[in-house]
């Protein structure tokens, strides 16, 4: 990536934006997110691993940090990936490990979920995972139930510096209990995310550029679809230490190449396996 991206833009018609780390910290928003999604008013999309809520009511949530998105511009890897569950097998059987506000979101789109003798374990961002449901998950798994992941994060950033445990973080437990290997993982890296985005803009990728905080995620999913993507933040590579810097700092000589993974981005081995898998099996 080079100067060319950044100065992409001020041409883009429209932007694909990452939460977490790049818009808010946990309940925070970020200096110049406001004025960020103001300047493209209704030409973005939020595209995010997020698979605690639902659309509606992260919009709610964002409304009260400042941060205007109506729901139809947000795309997340929970609500995704129950509907690509829900949609490809109807009369499935389905362990969802999740969050309140997704079960009832499965619930409403047709999902058959059940404690026991799944076909499908679908694994998100758990607040109550616990020993016991560990337990259930990998036995099922071993039993023959395909496992699906909304997204193999380990950790997003918090406020002051702190990291926040992510689904990744649960899928290393799961992966070191089972030894069954993830069937599909829906979040970013993989396209579908930003490929949603995309459609619900009814943009084209050369005309849109990625705006993130992580290299593993938002950077290498740009790539693999051939979007300009900006960096924020901490990560190697990053254009401006936060979203504010992208409306008001000049153009860089040159931007570094390399993506690496953030201190605040940890993957255990077992995580990291995952997202090799994940990055060849869409590459």
């Amino acid at each position: 990536m080079n100067a060319s991206a950044f100065s992409a833009l001020a041409r883009a018609r429209h932007l694909l934006v990452d939460l977490d780390g790049t818009l808010v910290r946990q309940q925070e928003a970020i200096d110049g997110a406001a004025r960020l999604l103001a300047h493209f008013d209704d030409r973005y999309a939020i595209v995010s691993n997020n698979s605690t809520h639902t659309a509606q009511g992260l919009s709610v949530r964002l409304r009260k940090s400042g941060l205007r998105v109506p729901p139809e511009r947000i795309v997340l890897a929970g609500e995704l990936a129950v509907r690509q569950l829900a949609q490809a097998h109807p009369q499935a059987r389905v362990l969802l490990a999740a969050s309140p506000a997704l079960q009832r979101y499965a619930r409403a789109q047709g999902c058959r979920l059940v404690p026991a003798e799944a076909d499908f374990v679908l694994l998100a961002l758990d607040m109550h995972f616990s020993h016991a449901r560990l337990s259930v998950i990998a036995n099922e798994l071993r039993r023959g139930a395909k496992l699906m992941v909304t997204n193999a994060d380990a950790t997003h950033p918090g406020p002051q510096g702190r990291v926040v445990p992510e689904t990744g973080a649960l899928l290393a437990a799961v992966l070191a209990a089972s030894g069954v290997q993830p069937w599909r993982v829906v979040g970013k890296p993989a396209p579908l995310l930003f490929e949603e985005g995309l459609r619900c803009l009814g943009a084209n990728a050369q005309d849109t550029v990625v705006v993130g905080d992580n290299p593993l995620t938002d950077g290498e999913g740009a790539a693999r679809l051939g979007l300009a993507c900006l960096l924020v933040g901490e990560s190697p590579g990053a254009v401006a230490p936060s979203v504010a810097g992208l409306l008001a700092s000049p153009i860089p000589g040159t931007i570094p190449e390399t993506v690496e993974a953030a201190p605040q981005y940890r993957l255990s081995e077992s995580t990291s396996k995952v997202w090799r898998s994940v990055r060849t099996e869409v590459s």
